[in-house]
């Protein structure tokens, strides 16, 4: 797909991932927004050049844009990935230097650190920005001082963008939450320590100016209109796509799956092609507001309590949200966001029914609807295509789904009927078929034994094929592999419909997650009050029901 009609711009991609770093952040939705246009301020009256001035916008707009591949570490770290992460920002605690400059960082922090330094300097790189924008992305929680994470640059080494923007977030968060006053306090105390006290002296006499414009009715963000030329280029939606299925690793592929499916049911029903290339469009990102919520509850192996229930429900409520925030994805987005509506009212965030839903928002219903009945998690197995069929034949008898969407979605899946066939999964000459399969595996979040054991091979074997596949992708870390497998189209996702031995079983997956729920919840407060003060702060009826 290279048309116009089935991409996006640069700028619209970058503040999509924007929007879902703020999500999984736990901040406003405009948090990023707010962060860059404080960050090219900073950065002029620093002295900056327009290249500098540019590269640190973008930094300050991807700089959580490594959040969702670290999600389920941070879940495993502190039990909550979204409201660790916000009160570990909105923490006004002065940092201090635990552990010592010098000393060991824990291998948790250090891990998710790596995580998501690479895959934000990966992103940078797939959309073109220019060398100091990744680089200052690869390098976001070091600090002047040199007790940042990971710890191995300071001063002069660490791109000036970093500390900038480092300092536009403090500025930012404590800004909005304690007042302007008590934010520039704040940065005071973090001054030659996580950012140069030049910065913050050459922000302190127009701090208040600045929080003023912000607050203003016209938010004065930059417009798509005088972005650089680089910002204005065309580039395939499916890396978004493929960075929020990065939060779950049992969605890897998710997103591209449900688009596909979507796409051709609309092919099957007559849509025409600019239609088709929206509801496609639309499949791609309808996952947006998982973010959201935390990885607990996606991965809770009994029913959900009300409490987190609600909040899955408003999932695609941030979708909706993001309508409004991204211009090129305004009619998109606003389709997504009936990915879990129903025709009979049953289904959230709005309960609309009948004809109040757009026809290509119930396509991409159905199609979402059909491939969580076709994707494992942790509290089942997935459905054969005979169980699925079943369950979606009866939702559109019981008025849930339309029925002619339903017949033309079925037309799709089922062996030798489809109208349209998706784009084949390409292979990679570079990677054997063995590597191509241990990626797989360790894409949906499997470890080293748990390979082992599917494929046959001892996990020393494991671990030579995962740092062989390392090598040639290029990268250090799952998540990075993840997605540059995913952007090169190699097909990663379904893999338990391949072959029923290629992934643990449901009931593994419950007691894992069981297991890690009691480890972590005795440890998740003591640990957020430590990294709260620490180097690592820088950085049936469907309402009744678990979704499918």
């Amino acid at each position: 797909m290279s048309d116009d009609t089935t991409t996006i711009t640069v700028f619209d991609a970058v503040r999509a991932l924007a929007f879902i770093g703020d999500l999984s952040m736990g901040q406003p939705t405009d948090h990023s927004l707010r962060t860059a246009w404080l960050a090219g301020k900073i950065a002029a009256e620093a002295g900056c050049d327009a290249r500098q001035i540019e590269a640190v916008r973008h930094v300050a707009l991807l700089r959580w844009s490594g959040c969702t591949a670290n999600a389920q570490e941070f879940a495993d770290f502190l039990e909550d990935d979204v409201q660790g992460r916000r009160a570990m920002l909105a923490s006004p605690a002065p940092r201090v230097r635990q552990p010592p400059i010098g000393g060991p960082v824990p291998d948790a922090v250090l891990a998710m650190a790596d995580i998501h330094c690479e895959i934000a300097g990966d992103i940078a790189n797939m959309l073109g920005l220019s060398r100091e924008t990744e680089a200052a992305l690869r390098t976001v929680f070091e600090a002047y001082d040199g007790s940042g994470i990971p710890g191995v640059l300071q001063g002069d080494e660490v791109p000036l963008a970093t500390y900038v923007v480092a300092l536009a977030s403090d500025l930012e968060i404590f800004g909005r939450l304690y007042g302007v006053d008590e934010a520039l306090t704040l940065a005071r105390g973090r001054a030659d320590s996580l950012y140069p006290a030049f910065l913050v002296d050459a922000s302190a006499p127009h701090a208040a100016a600045w929080m003023k414009e912000l607050d203003a009715p016209v938010a004065p963000w930059t417009a798509p209109t005088e972005q650089p030329a680089s910002m204005l280029q065309h580039m395939g939606l499916e890396l978004v796509g493929d960075v929020i299925d990065l939060k779950l690793p049992w969605m890897t592929g998710y997103s591209r799956s449900v688009a596909r499916l979507a796409r051709d049911c609309a092919v099957q029903l007559g849509l025409d092609e600019v239609a088709c290339h929206r509801t496609y469009k639309a499949g791609l990102i309808h996952g947006i507001g998982r973010a959201a919520v935390p990885n607990a509850i996606w991965n809770a192996p009994e029913p959900l309590p009300a409490s987190s229930l609600e909040r899955v429900r408003l999932a695609p409520y941030w979708t909706s949200r993001a309508a409004g925030q991204i211009d090129g994805l305004a009619a998109e987005a606003e389709i997504a966001s009936f990915a879990f509506e129903r025709r009979d009212g049953s289904g959230y965030f709005r309960g609309r029914s009948g004809s109040a839903m757009p026809l290509e928002g119930q396509i991409v219903a159905a199609a979402q609807h059909w491939q969580s009945h076709r994707t494992r998690r942790p509290w089942r197995d997935e459905f054969t295509q005979t169980q699925a069929l079943d369950r979606l034949q009866e939702d559109a008898a019981a008025g849930r789904f339309d029925t002619e969407v339903v017949t033309a979605l079925l037309a799709c899946v089922m062996p030798g009927t489809s109208p349209k066939p998706a784009v084949q999964a390409q292979g990679d000459a570079s990677l054997s078929q063995r590597e191509l399969e241990v990626l797989r595996c360790i894409s949906q979040g499997h470890n080293t034994k748990e390979v082992a054991r599917v494929l046959g091979i001892s996990p020393s074997t494991v671990r030579t094929h995962v740092e062989r596949l390392f090598q040639k992708l290029g990268c250090t870390t799952r998540a990075a592999a993840t997605l540059k497998a995913a952007t090169r189209g190699l097909d990663l996702a379904a893999t338990a419909a391949r072959s029923e031995r290629s992934v643990p079983s449901a009931a593994s997956m419950r007691r894992r997650s069981s297991s890690l729920t009691t480890r972590t919840s005795a440890l998740s407060s003591e640990r957020l009050e430590q990294t709260s003060s620490a180097s690592f702060t820088r950085w049936g009826p469907m309402s009744l029901s678990r979704p499918a």
